[in-house]
């Protein structure tokens, strides 16, 4: 649950206090030889309880395998990034080598004509910010994007390079509203060495350079917002084989790595 799982509402720790709370009850029953406990159910609810655990069982195992196989770093070359944005707790929401824990990698599937020109963001990662509770919005689904934390933080040249494209004025969305004619939304599109890097979802009127620029690593590239296709406020980064500079989403995909970090849904990431 903690590693397949996208931990937003309820928040990240929320599977760890069912562990604990759960690992409590097992071992009251324990101790108390309570029904579930014993050796041999023989009630048809007992049996019923038991059948439950051991199908709650082996899904775990086959979730916990496949969050272990999502683990394993795509194939090379991988991008190494300097991790994008500025001092704060981060959530990874999307981001892996399995599609349980990376919804940008359906978009490989040849099949699927459309996907085509979006191949761009395969191994794309999505990024949240949490507050102090480990949650990463005040309520559970605000439509007011300044409700989430990550609102507003600023994003960083992950590398140093030049701007290919920088595009700004393009409204926020209000939650769960989406913008699916401008995918990446406000965006900056850096080459760096023999990788073009988007940033994506900015906040209007937050783009701080413009195509030609020459930047380094750990520059102010523009702000999080809302803009584009996109469910809530959060920082989508993905790099690609340099191609024609309108297709920002369409060349061929690239892993990243985050400070030789290979970034994982579920994984919370401290920027110093």
């Amino acid at each position: 649950m903690a590693l397949l799982g996208i931990w937003l509402v309820p928040p990240w720790w929320a599977p760890l206090a069912f562990g604990v709370a759960l690992a409590v009850v097992v071992a009251i029953g324990l101790r108390r030889r309570l029904p579930f406990a014993s050796k041999l159910p023989v009630a048809w609810g007992a049996r019923l309880s038991a059948g439950f655990f051991l199908v709650l069982g082996m899904a775990s195992a086959y979730g916990l395998a496949s969050a272990w196989r999502s683990r394993a770093a795509l194939p090379p070359p991988a991008v190494n990034l300097s991790f994008p944005l500025e001092p704060g707790s981060y959530l990874v929401v999307n981001g892996g080598s399995s599609i349980k824990t990376n919804a940008h990698l359906m978009t490989l599937d040849a099949g699927v004509i459309r996907f085509r020109e979006w191949r761009g963001q395969s191994y794309g990662v999505d990024i949240v910010k949490l507050d102090t509770f480990g949650l990463r919005a005040r309520g559970l689904l605000p439509a007011d994007p300044k409700a989430y934390a990550i609102y507003g933080a600023r994003v960083l040249a992950p590398c140093a390079g030049s701007v290919l494209l920088a595009v700004d004025g393009l409204p926020d969305m209000q939650v769960p509203e989406a913008d699916r004619e401008h995918m990446a939304g406000n965006h900056v599109l850096l080459r760096c060495a023999e990788a073009d890097v988007l940033l994506g979802h900015l906040r209007p009127g937050s783009v701080q350079v413009r195509a030609g620029d020459a930047v380094a690593a750990g520059v102010w590239l523009g702000a999080v917002g809302n803009s584009g296709n996109t469910g809530e406020p959060h920082l989508h980064v993905h790099a690609q084989r340099p191609g024609p500079v309108g297709a920002p989403v369409g060349g061929d995909p690239l892993p990243v790595t985050f400070n030789g970090r290979f970034p994982v849904r579920g994984d919370r990431i401290g920027s110093p």
